[in-house]
């Protein structure tokens, strides 16, 4: 089997929800080619998912050494820094993603929301305004995501929000 059909069976496993075939497949395809930076994408994500942020990020750290301007990998160590409460780390990564892809609403969404985290609530809810002009539906995540919990009766997030 070629590495071609090794990832599409792993991407056909990852979307039928079975992880671990999917990380086993991409691991396989990753022997093949050790750079195939899709593979190595769904390698981190998978990682990023079972928690393991650390080894996810070293991932994104290999793509983005491939491919500098790979702003899927800059936005993925992103939310890994951002999950393991590394702010500073996680917003360095949306602003090089943005610096890519101005208007890139995944890496505006979680900037705004590793800015609110780290205290910043003023700059995070203005990056959180830009998010939603860009794409509505960011109004409805931002309701309802965790991250913001702490700021819910705050007048200026309600007012984005409702």
């Amino acid at each position: 089997m070629s590495a071609i059909e090794i990832f599409n069976q792993g991407i056909t496993e990852q979307n039928c929800g079975n992880s671990k075939k999917a990380l086993t497949l991409f691991n396989r395809v990753l022997e093949l080619i050790p750079n195939h930076v899709d593979a190595l994408i769904k390698k981190g994500n998978i990682l990023g998912k079972f928690g393991k942020y650390v080894d996810a990020i070293s991932i994104y750290d290999k793509v983005i050494e491939i491919e500098p301007q790979n702003v899927l990998a800059l936005t993925n160590k992103g939310l890994a820094l951002h999950y393991l409460a590394a702010y500073d780390k996680a917003i360095t990564c949306f602003d090089n993603a943005l610096k890519i892809k101005p208007n890139n609403v995944i890496a505006l969404y979680n900037k705004a929301s590793s800015l609110i985290k780290q205290g910043k609530v003023k700059d995070g809810l203005e990056v959180l305004e830009r998010t939603i002009k860009l794409d509505y539906s960011f109004k409805y995540k931002a309701k309802f995501d965790v991250d913001f919990e702490h700021i819910k009766t705050n007048n200026d997030f309600k007012k984005i929000i409702l």
